[in-house]
């Protein structure tokens, strides 16, 4: 998922932190200081949870021929005043297929798409039908995996949240697809108990280390296993159901 021409229009799109590989293209037209045309498009709730907002900006203040685009979805959330300068265009509400086919992106751009599988189906479609040739659209889902979850469970609210009761001690533990950050606390047994109490969608099944179906990135920090695994997963990976953190972690889930 990385550039893949060096002359056409770029539309960079993101919802929420998968903003993250799009940035990093960013990041290389500001470098390169790139002419060509550029649309930047992020979704987001709020100001609040606007991530690399910032950065961002200044990026594409850097690029002649860059424009960018920031919806925020939030239904409280208020457009600032209109004549206010040095920003992105800013939206209330959520991206519509009207909206993506009225940003003008040239049929012989690259698009870029990272978020949601549902928001960049949709994105896929619009642009599709603004000419876009399907060859010329690279999409990178960064959600959460679909749960698994056999036998009798409860179901959760729908949407990722802090853990019930007192805020942990622990190290701290980063739920990336899911954008949630808590502190680890004893009354969780694992790791998999712990996502299951935010809400996180999981995916397990034996919850003994033996199926392996849980297995998830470990993408920072370290754990220790209170149940060894049948067998050892692979390096970078860990097994949620039966492990605990032992430093600050970031899991993809």
């Amino acid at each position: 998922f990385v550039l893949a021409d060096a002359r056409t229009p770029v539309a960079l799109f993101s919802a929420g932190i998968g903003v993250t590989p799009v940035l990093a293209m960013l990041h290389q037209l500001a470098r390169e200081h790139s002419s060509r045309a550029v649309w930047w498009v992020h979704t987001t709730r709020d100001p609040g949870r606007h991530a690399f907002a910032e950065e961002a900006r200044q990026l594409v203040g850097r690029l002649p021929h860059a424009r960018s685009f920031v919806y925020y979805t939030a239904p409280e959330y208020t457009v600032p005043d209109p004549g206010a300068t040095g920003g992105p265009c800013v939206i209330h509400g959520r991206m519509t297929s009207g909206a993506v086919r009225e940003l003008g992106v040239p049929a012989d751009a690259h698009a870029y798409l990272c978020g949601p599988t549902g928001f960049m189906s949709d994105v896929t479609s619009a642009l599709q039908s603004a000419g876009l040739s399907g060859s010329n659209i690279h999409t990178e889902v960064f959600g959460a995996l679909a749960a698994i979850n056999p036998g009798v469970t409860s179901p959760g609210t729908g949407r990722p949240h802090q853990p019930p009761g007192p805020q942990g001690t622990g190290p701290s533990v980063t739920f990336a697809r899911s954008g949630l950050s808590t502190h680890w606390s004893d009354q969780y047994a694992t790791l998999l108990e712990l996502a299951e109490g935010c809400d996180i969608p999981t995916r397990w099944s034996c919850r003994t280390g033996v199926c392996h179906t849980c297995t998830t990135p470990l993408l920072t920090g370290q754990v220790q296993y209170t149940t060894h695994p049948l067998e050892d997963p692979d390096p970078g990976e860990v097994l949620p159901c039966c492990s605990v953190p032992t430093t600050d972690v970031l899991l993809d889930l």
